[in-house]
């Protein structure tokens, strides 16, 4: 088994690389079966369907489910009324150390359009591994506030409760959403995984622009 450095630097625990975690948007890997199987929703089922699991003592969800419908409500209806369900999902301790989930994802296929959020580290702090992180990523740490540091063991980023929650609505969510979005206009493939993640990254800068002029108040 790979230790937790070799593995550190996987697309999927970068900050600031691909928020999308999987290239294949299909409902094909063990994300269900490890807790959940989701159905299509019946007829007339108020839409999306939240789902929250409680995290293990180690991590928290920054956002509630209502501040994510409260974001819902500020963004145009076409753009997330065909998501189903909304997944505050746990994960072991073991499979954040491993580096193998991402911090967000979206997932769709057999009537199922999913966006997930996963927990953050109760320590407020991120690692990045042993390597300073990138000038991409050290950016995306400035924009929501985070400051970075060494220790013996790596590189850390340290977090505000006010920036985290931004990061996970903006630099997250969003960008799950835009995802959406692309499917639902163009239906999205493998073989342009970097068209589509440019498209979502392009959706989230335009939603967090008009979030910043209107309704923001969480910035610090």
């Amino acid at each position: 088994m790979q230790s937790r450095k070799e593995t550190a630097w996987k697309k999927n625990r970068k900050l600031g690389d691909v928020k999308g975690g999987r290239t294949q948007p299909k409902i094909t890997d063990n994300i269900f079966a490890r807790a959940h199987s989701l159905q299509r929703p019946a007829p007339g089922a108020e839409l999306p369907i939240f789902i929250c699991d409680n995290p293990s003592r180690d991590f928290f969800f920054p956002v509630s489910e209502q501040e994510i419908r409260r974001e819902l409500s500020h963004l145009p209806r076409r753009d997330w009324k065909g998501i189903t369900h909304i997944w505050f999902r746990r994960f072991k301790k073991t499979e954040y150390e491993e580096g193998e989930l991402p911090l967000a994802q979206f997932c769709c296929g057999s009537g199922v359009r999913l966006i997930v959020l996963y927990p953050w580290p109760v320590s407020m702090e991120w690692w990045h591994g042993s390597r300073m992180p990138a000038l991409k990523q050290q950016r995306t740490l400035e924009l929501y506030g985070a400051t970075l540091h060494h220790r013996v063991d790596g590189w850390f980023s340290s977090w505000t409760m006010a920036g985290l929650k931004n990061f996970y609505i903006e630099h997250l969510f969003y960008h799950e959403v835009g995802h959406h979005v692309d499917y639902y206009f163009r239906h999205w493939s493998k073989a342009n995984h970097n068209v589509i993640e440019e498209v979502a990254n392009q959706y989230a800068f335009s939603k967090t622009t008009k979030r910043s002029i209107t309704f923001r108040d969480e910035r610090q």
